[in-house]
C-alpha cells in the first residue's frame, strides 16, 4: 500500500531564498508524525511546500500515491489532504456553524465528518454554534479550524502549531482529539514547538535544522534521544 505521504529530495524556495534542502520523509496511513525544530528550521515551510504554498519546488511529494509536485495549489486538497495553518483563517463575520458548513466536500471517496460528530468531539463549539468567529476564544478558533478541515473528507491532516498560546485545558482537549482521530484512521503530521504536547502523541519524530532533516526516530527511542533533543531544541 502507498504511504499517505512520501517526500523525497524536496527543495523549496521563497523567491531567491533556498529554504528547504533535500527533505526526505514518509508517513504511513494512520500514523501521527511530529516535525520538531527551532523556529526558522523549516518545519512550517515543509507543510506549506506540501500544499504548494511556497515558490519554486523540486523533488517529489506523493500524497496517497499521487505526485503533487506539479499539481496546481488549488487542486492539492482534492488528493485528500487538509492543512491547518498557524493563523487558522477563521471567517470572523460567520458563525461557528456557518464556518463549519463552508468548505466543499472533497471528491476523495471519503465522506466528511458530520457536524454532529465534530460537536461531540468539541463540545465548546456546540455551545458556540451561533457565535461569530470574532467572539470565539483562541482555543475555540483552533477547534473550529480543525473541525472545518474534518468536514471536507480529508484523511491526511497537516497541523501547524495547534497548541501555541492556548490554555492547558484546551491543549489537553486537542491532545484527546489527536488520539480520537488516530483511532478513526486519520493520518496526522504536526509541527509543534510544545514538546510536552507532542511527545506522548507521535509515533515518529523528524527533527529539522536549517531546512534539512537532521534526525529521525520512533517514539520508543524518545528517552534515549532526549540528550540530543536538548542539544538541538533546548527541550
Amino acid at each position: 500500500m502507498n504511504a499517505a505521504l512520501d517526500i523525497s529530495g524536496l527543495q523549496a524556495w521563497y523567491g531567491e531564498s533556498h529554504v528547504l534542502h533535500d527533505v526526505n520523509l514518509s508517513v504511513a496511513h494512520g500514523e501521527v508524525v511530529t516535525l520538531l525544530g527551532r523556529n526558522g528550521s523549516g518545519r512550517s515551510t515543509t507543510l506549506r511546500a506540501i500544499m504548494g504554498l511556497t515558490g519554486k519546488r523540486t523533488g517529489s511529494i506523493k500524497i496517497n500515491g499521487v505526485d503533487a509536485i506539479n499539481v496546481p495549489t488549488h487542486k492539492v486538497a482534492h488528493l485528500g489532504i487538509g492543512y491547518c495553518p498557524e493563523e487558522r483563517g477563521i471567517f470572523s463575520s460567520l458563525s461557528t456553524e456557518e464556518n463549519l458548513m463552508l468548505p466543499p466536500m472533497l471528491r476523495t471517496g471519503q465522506p466528511g465528518m458530520p457536524v454532529k460528530e465534530i460537536y461531540e468531539m468539541f463540545p465548546n463549539l456546540a455551545e458556540r454554534r451561533a457565535s461569530q468567529g470574532t467572539r470565539l476564544s483562541g482555543g475555540e478558533q483552533q477547534m473550529l479550524a480543525i473541525g472545518r478541515i474534518l468536514r471536507t473528507g480529508a484523511r491526511l491532516l497537516l497541523l501547524d502549531e495547534i497548541s501555541e498560546g492556548l490554555a492547558p485545558v484546551i491543549v489537553q482537549a486537542l491532545a484527546r482529539m489527536i488520539i480520537a482521530l488516530k483511532a478513526k484512521g486519520y493520518t496526522i503530521v504536526m509541527v509543534e514547538q510544545n514538546f510536552r504536547f507532542a511527545a506522548p502523541l507521535a509515533d515518529r519524530f523528524y527533527v529539522m535544522e536549517h531546512g534539512k532533516i537532521v534526525e529521525h526516530f520512533e517514539s520508543q527511542q524518545l528517552q534515549e534521544k532526549l540528550p540530543l533533543l536538548h542539544e538541538l531544541l533546548g527541550v
